[in-house]
């Protein structure tokens, strides 16, 4: 890296729910890094467009993508247009989720389906089109946005935790299949995060106490500082890994 130039200077990402919160702060960061940035969104058209053109306004380059990414045809249209317009692909941030609230008893297979559509279906398909993509860049990152649920459990978000599961798999698989390209993978998992608005996430009935060890409130720049040096040249050493990052609300020891 030439001293002075930022550390993502000439990389492009694509960040998935990248309109709000942790997405929005991602954006934010990984363009302030120097990245081209591609903003995608589902509903929220207004804001996508609005993150974009706070990266034009601080002299950034971004574009935004409205479209289901759980749909393959729908994916494979992001990625043209992201290659067509800012010349290749080296980060994908799987961020876009859904979560809801639903006691198994009344959890068919349709709403089973729906969170995994959203948030398994989705992050492969995103995987699965942009990996060839960032090997031919010469190397990339892949991160996925997990969920606590997925390591502690909740009550009656049994589908949110078994889609926030998957995740910490998924990673793991991703970071063989990309290794040998210089393509890391990782499982970023937020704990109790405020919101842009400086509402909170509801807390999931039966999850333990959100406080943190330091009283410290959780915010998205918080995920977005992750994001930034797992991308950077300082994570090239870190692959394949699940990365908690809650101010020790949920602590492991391997």
């Amino acid at each position: 890296m030439v001293v002075g130039q930022k550390e993502l200077s000439g990389q492009v990402a694509i960040v998935t729910g990248g309109a709000k919160n942790i997405g929005r702060a991602t954006c934010l960061d990984l363009a302030d890094a120097g990245a081209a940035v591609c903003v995608n969104a589902l509903t929220s058209v207004k804001e996508a467009e609005a993150v974009a053109k706070e990266i034009r306004d601080r002299q950034g380059q971004a574009m935004t993508f409205i479209g289901d990414i759980s749909e393959p045809d729908v994916v494979n249209d992001m990625v043209d247009a992201v290659i067509a317009e800012l010349g290749k692909i080296n980060i994908l941030i799987n961020n876009a989720s859904v979560r809801k609230v639903c006691k198994l008893e009344d959890m068919d297979i349709k709403a089973f389906r729906e969170i995994m559509k959203a948030d398994v279906e989705a992050p492969f398909l995103c995987a699965r089109a942009t990996l060839p993509k960032m090997i031919k860049a010469g190397g990339g990152t892949i991160i996925n946005i997990g969920g606590l649920s997925g390591h502690t459990g909740v009550r009656e978000r049994l589908h949110v935790s078994t889609a926030k599961s998957a995740l910490t798999g998924m990673s793991a698989a991703l970071a063989h299949e990309g290794g040998p390209y210089g393509v890391t993978s990782n499982c970023l998992v937020p704990g109790r995060i405020l919101t842009d608005t400086g509402g909170e996430h509801p807390k999931p009935p039966g999850l333990r106490s959100g406080n943190t060890l330091t009283d410290v409130e959780g915010h998205p720049n918080h995920i977005a500082a992750m994001v930034r040096a797992l991308c950077g040249p300082a994570g090239r050493y870190t692959t394949g890994q699940t990365i908690h990052v809650n101010g020790g609300a949920y602590t492991t020891t391997g």
